[in-house]
């Protein structure tokens, strides 16, 4: 871990690192993440907080909350893109599914329908069809829910969610996909992400478990 790494809240807002390059944060659940056309966006958060322009390189769901990266420049930018692009930029994510899940991977053709915003399971390849690879492992079990560790090795939209519901273990909360609990949040949390710096090249590590996330309570407020 960089030993420049730091922690405060910024209005509501969790910072872990930042220099002239790159911030780190936690992006809260309720806010897009990246520019929403006039919605709430965690684009612009970050661009009141420092003063400058702000530059996204990956993605996570509206509902879903934890470790994101963001560039400060168009050049860091271009740098983490092409990270994310080659999947050298590694993610990973912890989420409560239904039933009893073990360890594994999952492989799949997802695509995306625009017009419901949501993702499907196909059998073929088609225009718009994309391959989608996870695997995952369970860390503990309570009654019927299973708390996984998913390393994702591919990007695409709501791949985890969609994944593990085509499977019969859907999110608790996620009602988009079949869980059919009365949660209204959807667990899924993204835990750790590594990079190498944009400039100093330096390989960049950060993790932050759910603790005080109200979909984790269960698991992680103890």
């Amino acid at each position: 871990m960089d030993s420049a790494l730091f922690s405060r809240k910024v209005k509501r807002m969790k910072i872990l690192f930042e220099d002239e390059h790159i911030i780190v944060c936690v992006k809260e659940r309720g806010l897009l993440s990246q520019d929403g056309n006039g919605k709430a966006s965690m684009v612009d958060k970050l661009s009141e907080y420092t003063g400058s322009v702000i530059y996204p390189v990956h993605r996570l769901d509206k509902d879903v909350a934890g470790v994101m990266v963001y560039a400060k420049s168009q050049k860091a930018a271009a740098n983490l893109s092409a990270q994310v692009s080659d999947r050298r930029m590694k993610k990973e994510y912890l989420a409560i599914v239904h039933g009893e899940a073990d360890k594994g991977t999952m492989e799949d053709l997802l695509f995306f329908d625009r017009s419901k915003n949501k993702s499907f399971v196909v059998k073929k390849e088609r225009r718009g069809v994309k391959k989608a690879l996870l695997s995952y492992e369970t860390l503990e079990r309570k009654a019927d829910k299973s708390l996984v560790r998913v390393s994702l090795h591919t990007g695409r939209t709501h791949q985890i969610r969609i994944q593990f519901a085509s499977r019969k273990m859907p999110l608790f909360g996620d009602r988009r996909y079949g869980g059919k609990d009365d949660e209204k949040t959807i667990a899924l949390w993204s835990c750790r992400i590594s990079f190498e710096h944009p400039e100093s090249k330096k390989v960049m590590e950060f993790e932050l478990l759910p603790d005080g996330d109200k979909a984790f309570a269960e698991f992680y407020n103890r």
